[in-house]
């Protein structure tokens, strides 16, 4: 008897999705707060400047030097500053981009124009703001991420006077505490957008509180 492995899979699916939705709409799961949203920003924003100053501290000044017929290697001893820097990049992203989904989340279901978004130019100011600190950060985290894990893959090398150089210090400290402040800044932001949202909906209610006034009238 031969089994139809993707059929399976796609009725498992089917059946996971169908209970995983009926499961959020009994327990109202599906909502979305801009507090959880501000509470998600800032918890990934923490994580990541966490994972950035253990980085920095556990990065090794420099490494020693081994002679050999020809070539230096250069004796790196383990040390988690590649990984813990990949994560404080990973949970950075994960936090800017929760802060950029977060401004533009239909709440309780009440979808906002983009346009109306930025009708201030404070919410556009911080807005941008956010985006370049959240660039400047991945540069910052990045480069000496990717530089300590180039020095720890080739350690081998032909000039007898290397130095055996290690990723640049205080990089991963300062990308670290602007990790911090991205978050805070996506926060502020969301800020701005919680104002335009009720501005918005304000108007929305004005415009039809003067149309019913206009009919009543006639």
């Amino acid at each position: 008897m031969k089994w139809n492995f993707r059929g399976i899979l796609v009725i498992w699916n089917s059946f996971l999705s169908c209970s995983v939705l009926r499961v959020c709409q009994d327990t109202n799961l599906v909502a979305v707060s801009v507090k959880i949203m501000s509470l998600t920003v800032l918890t990934l924003g923490v994580i990541s400047f966490i994972y950035g100053v253990v980085a920095e501290n556990k990065k090794p000044a420099s490494r020693t030097p081994i002679p050999d017929k020809g070539t230096v290697i250069c004796q790196y001893p383990a040390d988690p500053t590649v990984a813990l820097g990949y994560l404080s990049v990973g949970f950075l992203l994960a936090s800017s981009i929760a802060g950029y989904l977060s401004l533009f989340y239909p709440y309780q279901g009440k979808p906002v124009p983009r346009g109306s978004m930025f009708k201030s130019n404070t919410s556009s100011i911080f807005f941008n703001i956010a985006l370049f600190t959240t660039g400047l950060t991945i540069t910052l985290l990045v480069w000496p991420t990717i530089t300590e894990k180039i020095h720890l893959t080739r350690n081998v090398h032909q000039n007898l006077e290397t130095a055996c150089l290690t990723a640049k210090t205080g990089l991963l400290g300062g990308g670290a505490f602007l990790s911090l402040d991205s978050s805070l800044l996506w926060l502020v932001a969301l800020m701005w957008a919680g104002n335009a949202r009720e501005d918005y909906f304000d108007e929305i209610e004005e415009n039809g509180d003067s149309v019913e006034a206009l009919k009543n009238s006639a």
